[in-house]
């Protein structure tokens, strides 16, 4: 009887370990190749020397009455900027409906173009050569620019790019490129592998400004644009729950398929 339960037992064993050496190392949800990390890590340093805590809250008046907290972490680091940063009566980051954190993922690539110069603006041009090689963007898409900047991530200094009088030169998006994504195409938010939509030189934020004023949240500093295919794959955006947050550290994960 004690032999045959250790046969028994002996089976079930090596049944369980051969079950789990055919299982794969990592699971991905059906019908996508792979999962990619679209964040950059938030550290107590930011970049190679500490310029900045990681984050903390600050209360920020919106009136004379009316405040909102947000979690401000390093100017460098991959964040989502809510609607209500233009004032009350907007979508905080809390409050963004779950159904406009997940959409299809588009990806504008104009690095070439930056190249040549770092003050480039994504134009309507860009957007319809994209069209012209992908179709039309999808209604309710998550659009992404990869400029190309990403690659200067471990220097602050270059990241920057400032100039002697302490301008930052980067690239950004256009008005026009903003308005056309924003009412022509529904996107649901636009990010960027810089630290602003709107390019280091502008003197007012004139595309955030846009964006937000119609619902749009804005991503910034998104990080490994060029593992994207330029369509294809599904955004999910997860910002940090800050209750009467209108800015927060975010993780950005693209299913790819």
């Amino acid at each position: 009887m004690k032999i045959q339960k250790f046969v028994i037992g002996y089976v079930v064993a090596l049944a369980l370990l051969l079950f789990a050496q055919q299982r794969p190392a990592t699971t991905q949800p059906a019908g996508f190749r792979e999962v990619a990390d679209l964040t950059h890590s938030l550290t107590t340093d930011g970049f190679e020397k500490p310029h900045r805590s990681a984050y903390r809250v600050e209360t920020v008046a919106l009136s004379e009455k009316t405040y909102a907290s947000r979690v401000s972490s390093s100017e460098f680091s991959t964040r989502i900027d809510a609607p209500s940063r233009l004032g009350r009566g907007q979508w905080t980051v809390d409050q963004i409906p779950a159904g406009r954190l997940i959409g299809p993922l588009v990806v504008l690539d104009v690095s070439a173009s930056v190249k040549t110069n770092p003050d480039y603006e994504i134009s309507v041009q860009d957007i319809a050569r994209w069209e012209q090689d992908n179709g039309p963007i999808p209604l309710g898409a998550i659009v992404m620019v990869r400029t190309g900047w990403g690659s200067r991530w471990n220097s602050i200094k270059s990241y920057r790019n400032a100039d002697a009088k302490g301008a930052m030169h980067f690239p950004g998006y256009s008005e026009d490129a903003a308005r056309f994504l924003g009412e022509g195409r529904n996107a649901l938010g636009l990010g960027i592998d810089t630290a602003n939509l709107d390019h280091g030189s502008a003197q007012i934020s004139t595309v955030g400004q846009y964006a937000l004023e119609h619902g749009l949240y804005l991503l910034t500093n998104v990080a490994n644009l060029d593992r994207m295919p330029a369509n294809g794959a599904v955004a999910m955006v997860a910002p940090v729950k800050v209750a009467g947050g209108s800015a927060a550290p975010v993780r950005i994960l693209a299913l790819v398929r």
